[in-house]
């Protein structure tokens, strides 16, 4: 028997406008906001989503950028081919799986990338800043899970599982010294 739904098609509509243009407002201050964040280093978001995802994967495959980076295969490909070209990232296969070409951070695309976090300032950001009256008034940041659970459902499990392993890695790889981020070391991490 098929499950019939009671949601009318104005609701429908009013949310996807709602989500839309809210989504897009945010993007767009995100987007300016992370150029200028990585201007400096010579490169444009693509590439420095590319960096990120490598070094929290431990190296991915063209797939896996292609998927957690939210862009098609053939970006994900031409970015990491201009990276690999910048001497950042080096390119593979692993012999547990032929078909798929993967790529791993050099020395200098991770310093790189950790140079890109020892950089970043909160005030230049806006959508930080429009957080920040609601860490004022209840005492944190925005939790997101029904964002998430929307997520989860568009993109699926692995996706928010590889968003989470992020985040971990970010809480544990990293400490806060003198107002930077910086690399925790495998030595340090087991102190910390």
């Amino acid at each position: 028997m098929e499950q019939q739904t009671a949601y009318s098609l104005k609701q429908s509509i009013i949310f996807s406008h709602k989500f839309a243009q809210l989504s897009k407002a945010l993007w767009k201050s995100v987007e300016k906001d992370w150029q200028t964040w990585i201007k400096p280093f010579n490169l444009n978001i693509n590439e420095h989503h590319i960096l990120w995802i490598t070094y929290h994967l431990d190296g991915a495959s063209i797939s896996d950028i292609a998927k957690f980076g939210v862009m098609h295969v053939s970006t994900a490909f031409n970015f990491s081919k201009k990276l690999e070209e910048r001497g950042l990232l080096t390119f593979s296969k692993r012999e547990h799986d032929k078909r798929n070409t993967y790529v791993d951070l050099t020395e200098q695309g991770r310093e790189l990338f950790l140079e890109t976090l020892e950089a970043y300032k909160p005030s230049t950001y806006s959508v930080y800043g429009g957080a920040l009256p609601i860490k004022d008034l209840y005492g944190k940041f925005p939790e997101f899970s029904e964002l998430l659970s929307i997520v989860r459902h568009v993109y699926g499990p692995d996706f928010i599982d590889m968003f989470e392993t992020a985040l971990t890695r970010l809480e544990d790889g990293f400490i806060e010294e003198d107002g930077k981020l910086k690399a925790v070391d495998s030595e340090t991490r087991s102190t910390v």
